[in-house]
């Protein structure tokens, strides 16, 4: 809850009341503090910035806009840039060079403390969706050896640089992970307890060279605060912390919302995406999607003169259509979501294409049933159109309830085949599966209508 208002924000810097400013801000939270910022005037952004004590400055720095960032780092001197830099940890460093241009980025690099350099090119050797690239380096090791005295002095002695202290990890000399243990444990332990008497060694730990989206949800399903990666020997070289398992978890589903909506994901907010961006983001997707529903003017071309002979049918296809769609788009939502989570794999495929198909039968048998009454009840006794006979009332119902049926299992499968070749599931989404979806109901439609209506 905030202590202090924009407006009051804004009469204090006016009044020139700077004590009054660093103390009210001092109260504040980061991300509130950021979001005043963004609201201020530049001008002012730099001297209430420099108010706020170094801890304060780097947590808030970290909430800020890549904008507001650039143009504070701009305004920084040498040594105000290399403070904020030792206040920052690794992980949100490596981010913030990823957002910046390479000029700026070039003076980050050049202003970092030597062993920060290190690590900050270490991070970012790793491929960008792996593990080690989301991975800090700043945590806390123990030796198995240590007492629990031992330990706490450790704690205390490195504790203040590190991104979380709950959980520490116990390594031997050679540095490769051995076990985990938590504060809580040392804080109940016997003082002359040695670390390797209480340490878990059934480690729960990600490679260096996973994708982060994995890991991220290891983090979610065993409810850790941390994650330890080590690299192929079992070294432990970094841990992904809950904070940034949550960004990846929430950027991932951004992207795939973006996907599965026909866009191409961006980093950036859409009030600060430009017109070209979104034009870009936009137009393959849209020119794709138009070049495919080729396919389906073709089928309908195909059957123009059989169509000619009942043109009660065309009415009907628009229903058709977009009942194929939509049920398609329910199981492909599902199974996205699944694979996303890990609730799914490739191995359960063939389980969910009978669930799938149960469910689509159901459905499509009801929304059959419940189509011909409409059709018979509406189209044909109160509004009186009299093609709508009996043959064509099976016709448009069995198309409606093979559709519905056939699009549950296409929807279910097609990301299933996209995480066996290794694309993004999310790319077989709705747009992709209404395409196929609709060709394949009008060949289901216009087949039942050749053969039963014998056109």
């Amino acid at each position: 809850m905030r202590t202090i208002t924009l407006e009051e924000l804004k009469e204090l810097i006016e009044s020139k009341r700077y004590g009054a400013i660093k103390r009210a801000l001092s109260e504040e939270y980061p991300v509130d503090i950021a979001e005043m910022l963004e609201e201020l005037p530049f001008e002012w952004v730099v001297p209430i910035f420099r108010l706020l004590p170094k801890e304060l400055g780097a947590d808030t720095f970290i909430e800020m806009g890549s904008d507001l960032q650039e143009r504070l780092i701009g305004g920084f001197s040498d040594k105000e840039l290399r403070l904020l830099l030792n206040e920052m940890y690794v992980d949100d460093t490596v981010d913030l060079i990823e957002e910046m241009p390479a000029n700026v980025v070039k003076r980050i690099l050049a202003t970092a403390h030597p062993e920060m350099r290190k690590d900050i090119n270490e991070i970012l050797a790793y491929p960008k969706d792996s593990a080690g690239s989301v991975m800090t380096t700043e945590y806390i090791a123990l030796r198995s050896f240590m007492t629990v005295v031992e330990a706490f002095e450790k704690i205390r002695r490195v504790g203040t640089n590190s991104e979380t202290m709950y959980t520490c990890y116990v390594t031997n000399k050679k540095k490769k992970l051995i076990g985990v243990i938590t504060v809580k444990d040392l804080l109940l332990a016997d003082p002359e307890k040695t670390v390797g008497d209480l340490m878990e060694t059934n480690i729960i730990c990600a490679h260096t060279d996973e994708n982060k989206e994995e890991v991220s949800n290891r983090i979610r399903e065993y409810g850790l605060l941390a994650l330890p990666v080590v690299d192929k020997d079992g070294l432990l070289v970094g841990i992904v912390t809950v904070d940034d398992a949550f960004d990846i978890i929430s950027q991932e589903s951004e992207e795939d919302f973006s996907k599965m909506a026909a866009t191409a994901p961006t980093d950036l907010p859409y009030t600060k995406t430009s017109i070209f961006a979104l034009f870009k983001a936009r137009f393959p997707w849209l020119l794709l999607l138009t070049l495919s529903a080729t396919f389906t003017g073709a089928i309908i071309s195909s059957f123009e003169e059989k169509l000619a002979a009942c043109a009660v049918l065309i009415g009907f296809i628009p229903m058709l259509m977009n009942s194929g769609g939509n049920s398609g788009s329910q199981a492909s939502v599902a199974v996205i979501r699944g694979l996303s989570l890990g609730d799914l794999e490739l191995k359960d495929a063939f389980k969910v294409l009978f669930k799938e198909i149960a469910v689509g039968a159901m459905c499509g048998l009801l929304l059959g049933l419940c189509n011909a009454l409409k059709m018979l009840l509406l189209d044909r006794l109160i509004l009186g159109n009299v093609e709508v006979n009996l043959w064509v009332i099976l016709v448009v119902s069995l198309t409606l309830a093979l559709t519905v049926m056939m699009a549950k299992a296409v929807g279910c499968l097609l990301p299933f085949g996209a995480k066996l070749i290794r694309l993004d599931p999310a790319v077989m989404a709705a747009p992709v599966i209404s395409t196929l979806v609709d060709a394949l109901s009008l060949l289901i439609y216009f087949g039942f209508a050749v053969n039963f209506l014998n056109l």
